[in-house]
């Protein structure tokens, strides 16, 4: 299984082929839909031989080929949904792109993450010994997220992308949201209005839920509700508008609430994100008087929690929004500051000295110059939370090139019936 979620094989030249919703082992018949010089990508047609892993998607929208497909619709109305302004393909037999493994049993899913996060540090970062450990499951990997984005077709249903496709699907059930997000989802009619998107945002702990409305106006719309939900409206430029109720939601780790507002980021997965910030704590071993910095900072969580053992915390983040978060988050907390700024251009110049360091920067890693800085620091700790193995593994091979050493790497899974993966990574000086 590769990171992208799809089977990999070879053909009797031994070009590359990916097959998605086969699965590592299987004897199968596939398709050549795309071929290029050094790698093809094939559609899958027929089980020869299934994987013992094999399962039934839970979700009658999940989008194996292999499952029965929805009745194609008549010329008719097919002319009468492209009127409609439709897009093609809904109602076509095109499905859901939100998960990509329901077809693979959950116990085989955590084997599948385990042995990525090793062949990424073993392809991409020259470390075939890396220590990575066995990836660390949920008991119930169903109703997990606690932030969903939709679009809206041009009838007002709520929809999610195909997969790798711009098409929309009409989601009438989905079995990996919350159960708050899910009685908002069943709860909403936007017949008739005429919203981009909509996103379904709740805490978990608190029962806070949070509607995004994203409009094609600057000017928002008169809106009222009966549920105890509060509503923002998102213009085209990106501005934020409080609608109904309050401006931001609260969730809780640890037993600590944390303001969340609209555009700032936080884990999908409120009781695997609290997993991280132990791993974080355990591998960075605080003492009292470190200076603790926390890159990629976001609303402050992981540098928070860690302040009590601390002497000082200093969080980097671009985004604005989540900045002031982190400031109203931290407002009790005379030995914490948050400065607004990308970590490649605040870590260089920053004079403090620095012990240890969480980083847990977007899909794309670290930024050389970033890492560059913080080597030139010389932390004798860092957990690097990840969400993208093979950058992890990039960042990985310079940071011991730096003088670190890998002592572990545990992926956790934030993210089941999905081929995303989540670790935390300890480095520390020899």
């Amino acid at each position: 299984m590769t990171q992208g979620g799809e089977a990999m094989g070879r053909d009797e030249t031994g070009r590359v082929v990916f097959v998605p919703y086969a699965i590592a082992g299987e004897e199968v018949v596939a398709e050549i839909v795309e071929a290029k010089k050094n790698y093809a990508r094939a559609r899958l047609v027929e089980l020869v031989k299934p994987s013992p892993a094999r399962v039934t998607p839970r979700c009658p929208h999940f989008a194996s080929p292999l499952a029965p497909q929805p009745p194609s619709p008549s010329p008719d109305e097919l002319r009468q949904e492209r009127g409609k302004g439709v897009p093609e393909g809904r109602g076509m037999g095109v499905r859901c792109g939100g998960c990509h493994w329901q077809h693979i049993a959950y116990d085989a899913q955590l084997k599948f993450k385990t042995a990525i996060v090793r062949e990424q540090f073993a392809r991409v970062g020259k470390m075939p010994a890396a220590p990575v450990r066995d990836t660390i499951g949920m008991s119930e990997p169903w109703r997990y997220r606690n932030n969903a984005q939709f679009q809206l077709d041009a009838d007002g249903h709520l929809c999610f992308r195909a997969l790798e496709s711009h098409d929309l699907v009409r989601i009438n059930e989905c079995h990996i949201i919350h159960p708050l997000l899910d009685e908002m989802f069943r709860a909403l009619d936007f017949e008739g209005t005429d919203f981009v998107g909509v996103t379904l945002r709740a805490g978990t702990k608190t029962s806070q839920k949070l509607l995004i409305l994203q409009g094609r106006d600057d000017e928002p719309p008169a809106i009222s509700v009966d549920e105890p939900v509060s509503i923002a409206y998102q213009t085209p430029g990106g501005k934020v508008i409080a609608l109904v109720g309050k401006d931001a939601l609260h969730e809780e780790l640890r037993g600590r609430a944390f303001r969340v507002s609209p555009p700032s980021f936080f884990q999908i997965n409120t009781a695997r994100a609290e997993m991280l910030v132990d791993l974080v704590e355990r591998y960075l071993a605080p003492r009292a008087d470190d200076v603790l910095l926390d890159a990629y900072s976001g609303v402050g969580a992981f540098g928070l929690l860690l302040a009590p053992r601390v002497a000082r915390v200093i969080g980097v983040e671009d985004n604005l929004f989540a900045v002031d978060d982190a400031r109203a988050n931290a407002v009790e907390w005379s030995s914490v500051e948050f400065q607004r700024g990308k970590v490649e251009d605040v870590l260089p110049r920053l004079k403090s000295k620095i012990d240890i360091v969480v980083a847990d920067p977007p899909r794309a890693g670290i930024a050389p110059p970033a890492l560059d800085a913080l080597i030139a620091h010389a932390p004798r700790a860092l957990a690097y939370v990840s969400c993208d193995p093979a950058t992890l593994a990039r960042d990985a091979r310079r940071l011991v090139d730096g003088g670190y050493r890998l002592i572990e790497t545990q992926p956790v899974d934030l993210f089941p019936q999905t081929y995303h993966i989540e670790s935390v990574s300890w480095f520390a000086k020899p």
